[in-house]
């Protein structure tokens, strides 16, 4: 008898536990962080911060690369068939204000939703007309994306890139040395829309990291490309808030793995980490590809034969401005100026040394707006003095053997 009301005890104490729970688990669902997994190392960071935030440790997680994760936003185009029903079927753009207007709903609000979270949404409010209603959407345009590029980029801020392009549009710039590709275009304009829903038929590009990066004019030698973060808006149906993960985007340089090169979406954040070295082998890799612009422009000036702005490739040290700036370059000191996005002024002076290595102190990697100033040696200096004295009594000595002669 007593352990049987012991064992009721029990039952009664674990259920009164479970329902006291029960807000709890409501309340980290609408924050939309149980159904994603999160590092063990972020989960503390996380809770400190109090932040509507979920991490996610592996880029493969679905994150905008297939359709039904898109989140809908004014400007997108989209075609809605409802099977058997042809007069509420067709094509609808989303307006300024994120609604959509649809025959008998009238304005529905779309933006924030994916295509699955519309499809659910308009199933459920057509129920009022239409007996089971079979409903089908697919995106016809997409809308040009907004998002911010930071961390150790050579200039960032907020870029807009085309939410969706043609692959024919890259193609086409290849015809003249590629004629064969004349054959693939041609399919491909065949294909440029389907009679029935206007639908765009096209191989579509969509803007990704790489595209993100190169919008800001490419990385520095400072710049971690084997950690890259993405912030990103979570579809309203899951939640909303945010989602954010890292990628080693350096892979995909040199082995070409194209699963760290993720789609980006409207409003994500791109943050590329900074390293406290210079990272030279990962910087001229990156010169190689068109991650970066082409050449770079610095500043050469002092004593030098041909001072003024000169056009480097990418990737060059100090020793390769100078020398182009001045082949038969004699010995002296050599002052470096580079202005950092901080504020602060990187200043070096130094004796100059031809042979120092690349990445040295003497022989630093340059970045686009450097100035290199070759200063005066004594030499150079008591020639200068030497000429300037010696100038006006030459001058006199020539002019009086000219009279001279005359007489």
């Amino acid at each position: 008898m007593i352990a049987h009301k012991t064992s009721s005890l029990g039952i009664l104490l674990a259920s009164l536990a479970a329902l006291s729970c029960a807000p709890l688990a409501s309340f980290a669902t609408s924050l939309g962080t149980s159904p994603i997994s999160i590092a063990e190392d972020d989960k503390d960071n996380s809770a400190k911060k109090g932040n509507n935030l979920a991490l996610i440790p592996n880029p493969s997680v679905d994150q905008g690369q297939s359709p039904n994760s898109y989140i809908l936003g004014p400007e997108d185009r989209i075609y809605m068939e409802m099977i058997d029903i042809p007069e509420l079927s067709g094509f609808f753009s989303i307006g300024p204000d994120g609604t959509i207007y649809l025959p008998r709903l009238r304005s529905v609000k779309a933006e924030g939703l994916t295509v699955k979270g519309l499809t659910d949404l308009l199933t459920d409010r057509y129920k009022e007309y239409v007996k089971d209603p079979d409903i089908y959407i697919n995106i016809t345009k997409y809308r040009p994306i907004r998002i911010y590029v930071g961390g150790e980029v050579k200039r960032p801020g907020y870029y807009t890139l085309a939410g969706a392009r043609s692959a024919d549009f890259e193609i086409d710039k290849t015809v003249s040395k590629f004629p064969g590709l004349r054959d693939l275009n041609a399919e491909l304009a065949d294909r440029a829309s389907d009679p029935l829903t206007g639908n765009d038929q096209r191989i579509n590009v969509f803007p990704t990291v790489f595209d993100a990066i190169r919008a800001s004019l490419g990385i520095t030698p400072y710049s971690d490309l084997s950690k890259v973060e993405i912030t990103r808006k979570r579809p309203l149906e899951s939640g909303g808030g945010l989602i954010r993960t890292k990628v080693d985007f350096l892979t995909l340089i040199t082995n070409g793995d194209e699963s760290q090169n993720l789609r980006l979406l409207d409003g994500d954040y791109v943050k590329v980490e900074k390293s406290s070295l210079v990272l030279r082998d990962q910087l001229l890799k990156a010169s190689q590809t068109n991650l970066s612009p082409l050449f770079l422009k610095v500043f050469v000036g002092g004593r030098v034969e041909a001072p003024g702005a000169i056009t480097l490739p990418n990737g060059s040290s100090l020793n390769k401005a100078l020398l182009a700036a001045s082949p038969k370059l004699l010995k002296g000191k050599v002052e470096f100026v580079r202005f950092t996005k901080g504020g602060e002024v990187d200043r070096r002076l130094f004796s100059y040394k031809p042979t120092a290595p690349v990445s040295d102190y003497r022989n630093p990697i340059l970045m686009t707006g450097d100035i290199v100033r070759v200063q005066e040696s004594i030499f150079t200096s008591t020639m200068k003095v030497i000429k300037e004295v010696s100038d006006p009594f030459i001058g006199i000595y020539s002019l009086y053997r000219l009279i001279d002669s005359i007489n």
